[in-house]
């Protein structure tokens, strides 16, 4: 069964991040509280820990990209619910597959608009301010007031969590 829900949990995020532009809150939640019941049931205490555990890897992974503007909040539940159902050596790899394909779709998405260039000064600003401030927002860079191009995160998430789950990384 956990093979089917994520593989239903990665199609029916990445579907409502590509059409709405968000990945609701009702359906990250429910994920991940329907993977703390069924992990509960399977193995007990145990499968609930580990369960839970991949909820929190999750969500550690990719808070400090929400915190500095640069993933919605909806991208983070999202991976955190892929951590429910994977395990936390899942989360971990989910979000080393999704950070790759997110940065190739981010500069085929780029290039497609135009917008490479400016992208990489962009990025470049962005470094330069976090290696002499620290990691923060950076103001007209984050996702509340670019102008770029918007990429639908949840897809390279969800590809990310179905490559771990279909290359054994869990």
């Amino acid at each position: 069964m956990p093979s089917f829900v994520v593989t239903v949990l990665a199609l029916a995020g990445a579907g409502w991040d590509l059409s709405i532009k968000r990945v609701p809150n009702g359906f990250t939640l429910g994920a991940a509280a329907l993977a703390f019941v069924y992990f509960a049931v399977a193995g007990g205490t145990a499968g609930a820990t580990w369960s839970v555990l991949g909820w929190v890897t999750g969500l550690a992974l990719f808070l400090p990209l929400f915190a500095v503007g640069a993933l919605g909040a909806g991208d983070v539940k999202l991976l955190a619910a892929f951590g429910a159902w994977l395990g936390p050596s899942g989360a971990l790899w989910s979000a080393l597959w999704a950070a790759m394909l997110g940065g190739a779709m981010a500069l085929v998405v780029a290039a497609f608009n135009g917008y490479l260039r400016q992208a990489l000064r962009n990025l470049f600003a962005i470094l330069n301010v976090w290696r002499v401030l620290g990691p923060r927002r950076v103001a007209g860079l984050t996702l509340d007031d670019a102008t770029g191009p918007r990429l639908a995160y949840a897809v390279p998430i969800a590809a990310g969590a179905l490559l771990a789950l279909f290359r054994g990384h869990l």
